[in-house]
């Protein structure tokens, strides 16, 4: 097989968004193609890929996976690196970014901070997630602008200044607009979002981080990442009936629960695969971050070459094809654990509620709601979101609605449509679709995230009210969607969300169940069917994309001091050099703790780029194991009770420093860095927890805070509200040593347990400087 060394470059065409390629002149029988549709430094090297791979598996002398060779062939320095799963810390070299505006505002006040000129790599920012849901899609786009007026403003000029390019509102939502233009077989890319894995449906390896380690790569300097233990999924049997994509992972998630994954990739293979779309296998990724996996990814396949090709990437397609063996897994490579799914077997799952792990087949779902107590009319049915928002899927949702529709029937339930991006709504208005949709009792929004991230402005029940509701999302934590705590909210497919809307009950099974229509007839829906890619080609609709100049060093960047949306960031204050004595424990936190209840989303969202005033959220959603009471904890100082940041500021203005004590799996959830950046700049020194969710681990260490765990998780037992803890051994931090928490009790008893971390050299420099921002600046005198 021929090598290339290929450089990608996708222009943007003039009129109506209009793809076109340069392919530039082969040299040397190495042919350089086109490959960014707008970054004219966005490249995958192919030959370099296959060096560094070579260089690996002689070191390693064993065959590969393929979520192995795709992420060791970034590495920095192959031929030197330490390789051990679960256990090194690799440095590594993505080749672009991406970051949605509620994340980027934060990641580009960073970048700013940094005092670089210009991104080292190829970036975008994506405006997806202050779009609210209220009325329509075209009436909540043109509110949003207004609304966000200030802080789009300040991502379009600060894009344009550092060389990102950027996504205006309307334009979808990030994970669907890289699948569709950045996503290619073999690339690595990091996104400030936890569903960045979206991107391996084209067999990417595509990971969701912090905005700090956005601001890493955006600054050139190798990323860091713990080497990943690698879950195979093998897949048999072919897809068919009311089983979707969605469905696997669905079952995936029931089995490996909400941290099964953490750690690892999980890479999908077997015979099966070949029966899923590319866009279901985006799908199945997507949802990988509900298992707290590091990304998800597929093998490539005439699935994806078909897809890169409609959506204007032929020359990819080609080129991926004929570099195949760099982005199979080798034969007879080694998975730390294997799962096997029949598909011909599986059934039609939803999960929930509260929870996305929590499985059960459609089936079974109306005497499990029944037995718990579970609301049985479903309120509203909810399609869309970066999970399932494809042509795919909305034409197996639109196949249901016609059925319904030629009968004479409606939904029961309200009943939303949020397409993935421009280009899919332009296409699904031109095909009938949205027609279908909206005659059957949907309302199209727009395309954003809108009450997927909890951007609802919802009406038809108070607060408090005890009531269901069905999506295709991926997440379906306590008032997450709309929040409402009394919301039960579960995941499952578009096409079971439509049929459940239509019968307006979890007691409905399509697969057995029948509908009456108006007449008295009975029916039953038959199975729904849609084309996997439009039998024309795609409509790409408005051209939302802004390019950046050529040179934006003259450009300006203004936030306004008295803005309550933006603010410029002030350096954290650097170790001291002395064990952290006396801290305070501002909440013992029980139970699940999400980064939904560390810094809430919804109205919080406007904050996003204003870290004083969000931090008027944190924790506000944390149950506290004094009271079992929600932002309601202890003043120390005053005996008083109050809101946690209430609190957290009273302790910071009388030089308190303290911790948060919590338990499993602490920070699982979407990749906000604010859950991080919060406590840090209200005095929290460290969490203390039985175990961490991935990413907010990470964001953890970033700020510099000491994420730590209890050697012991029994440990958590002897924490008490009231304690006292010194954090001893700084001075001898070294990674693999743990440290001890000396605990004073308020009846002047005393014990001390051991903490164990996971810093390595480098994150312990990101300690003592106070932050990695701090240490990336002292680096650059």
């Amino acid at each position: 097989m021929s090598r290339y060394y290929i450089y990608f470059r996708f222009i943007l065409a003039l009129g109506q968004g209009a793809r076109r390629f340069h392919v530039a002149a082969a040299l040397n029988a190495k042919a350089k193609v086109s490959m960014s549709r707008f970054e004219p430094n966005s490249y995958i090297n192919y030959d370099m890929l296959r060096s560094n791979i070579d260089i690996v598996r002689k070191r390693l002398n064993r065959p590969l996976t393929l979520s192995e060779k795709i992420v060791y062939g970034h590495l920095d320095d192959p031929a030197g690196q330490e390789i051990v799963r679960g256990r090194t810390y690799l440095r590594l070299r993505p080749d672009r970014v991406a970051m949605q505006d509620a994340t980027a505002q934060m990641a580009m006040l960073q970048f700013i901070s940094s005092g670089l000129p210009k991104v080292a790599v190829p970036s975008t920012i994506h405006c997806d997630h202050l779009i609210e849901a209220q009325i329509g899609g075209a009436q909540d786009l043109q509110r949003a602008k207004e609304v966000n007026h200030e802080v789009y403003n300040f991502l379009a000029s600060a894009g344009a200044k550092y060389g990102v390019g950027f996504w205006k509102p309307g334009s979808g939502i990030i994970h669907q607009i890289i699948l569709e233009n950045y996503a290619y077989p073999g690339v690595m890319l990091i996104g400030t979002d936890s569903h960045t894995p979206n991107g391996g449906g084209l067999g990417c390896i595509c990971i969701g981080v912090g905005g700090a380690d956005a601001v890493d790569v955006m600054a050139g300097i190798p990323w860091e990442l713990k080497c990943p233990n690698v879950i195979g999924v093998k897949l048999t049997g072919t897809l068919s009936g009311w089983t979707s994509p969605k469905d696997v992972i669905l079952k995936v998630a029931g089995i490996l629960t909400v941290k099964g994954g953490t750690g690892a990739i999980v890479e999908y293979h077997g015979p099966g695969v070949d029966s899923i779309s590319c866009t279901g296998m985006a799908t199945i990724c997507n949802m990988g971050a509900e298992i707290g996996a590091t990304t998800s990814v597929f093998p490539f396949n005439h699935r994806m070459k078909t897809y890169l090709e409609k959506t204007g990437r032929g020359e990819i397609a080609a080129l991926a094809n004929e570099n195949q063996d760099l982005l199979v897994p080798d034969s007879g490579c080694h998975y730390d654990q294997i799962i096997e799914i029949n598909l011909s077997e599986l059934k039609p799952h939803i999960n929930g509620p509260f929870t996305p792990d929590l499985a059960h087949p459609v089936s079974d779902i109306g005497s499990v709601a029944e037995k718990n107590g579970w609301p049985l009319d479903v309120k509203v049915g909810l399609i869309g979101s970066c999970t399932n928002s494809s042509y795919e899927d909305m034409g197996r949702a639109a196949s249901l609605a016609k059925q319904a529709l030629d009968k004479g029937l409606k939904c029961k339930a309200q009943f939303t449509v949020t397409p993935g991006s421009e280009q899919i709504r332009a296409t699904i208005e031109r095909d009938g679709y949205a027609k279908l949709l909206r005659d059957v009792g949907g309302v199209v929004l727009a395309n954003a995230c809108g009450p997927c991230i909890g951007q609802w402005d919802r009406r038809d029940v108070k607060k408090g009210e005890k009531n269901t509701i069905v999506t295709s999302f991926n997440r379906n934590f306590t008032a997450r969607n709309d929040a409402n705590p009394a919301t039960h909210a579960f995941v499952t497919s578009p096409e079971i969300v439509t049929a459940l809307a239509i019968a307006g009950t979890l007691k409905f099974n399509p697969e057995t169940d029948f509908l009456t229509a108006p007449n008295g007839e009975k029916f039953k829906l038959v199975p729904p069917t849609g084309d996997e890619l439009p039998a024309r080609d795609f409509d790409p609709g408005q051209d939302t994309y802004q390019h950046p100049p050529p040179d934006g060093s003259g450009l300006k960047v203004d936030v306004n001091p008295q803005s309550n949306r933006l603010q410029l960031l002030e350096p954290f204050d650097r170790w001291s050099g002395n064990d952290l004595e006396d801290l305070r424990v501002l909440i013992k936190v029980k139970g699940k703790c999400t980064t939904d209840h560390i810094s809430a989303a919804g109205p919080w969202l406007k904050f996003r780029g204003h870290l004083d005033n969000i931090s008027n959220n944190l924790l506000i959603g944390a149950v506290n194991i004094e009271n079992d009471a929600v932002n309601k904890i202890r003043n120390l100082l005053t005996g008083e009770f109050g809101g946690v940041p209430d609190v957290a500021r009273h302790y910071k203005k009388h030089n308190v420093s303290w911790v948060v004590v919590g338990d499993e799996n602490y920070g699982e959830g979407s990749s906000r860095e604010h859950a991080a950046l919060e406590p840090r700049h209200l005095g929290g020194r460290a969490i203390i927890v039985k175990s961490f969710a991935r990413i907010h681990e990470t964001n953890l260490k970033k700020q510099g805070l000491l994420p730590l765990t209890f050697s012991n998780p029994a440990d958590y037992d002897k924490i008490r509200p009231d304690d006292k803890i010194s954090i001893v051994g700084l001075k001898s931090f070294a990674p693999g040593k743990p440290l001890k928490a000396v605990i004073k009790h308020s009846d002047g008893s005393s014990e001390t347990i051991e903490l164990n971390h996971t810093f390595n050299e480098t994150q312990i420099e990101w300690f003592q400087a106070g932050s990695a921002l701090n240490r990336m600046k002292a680096l650059q005198k």
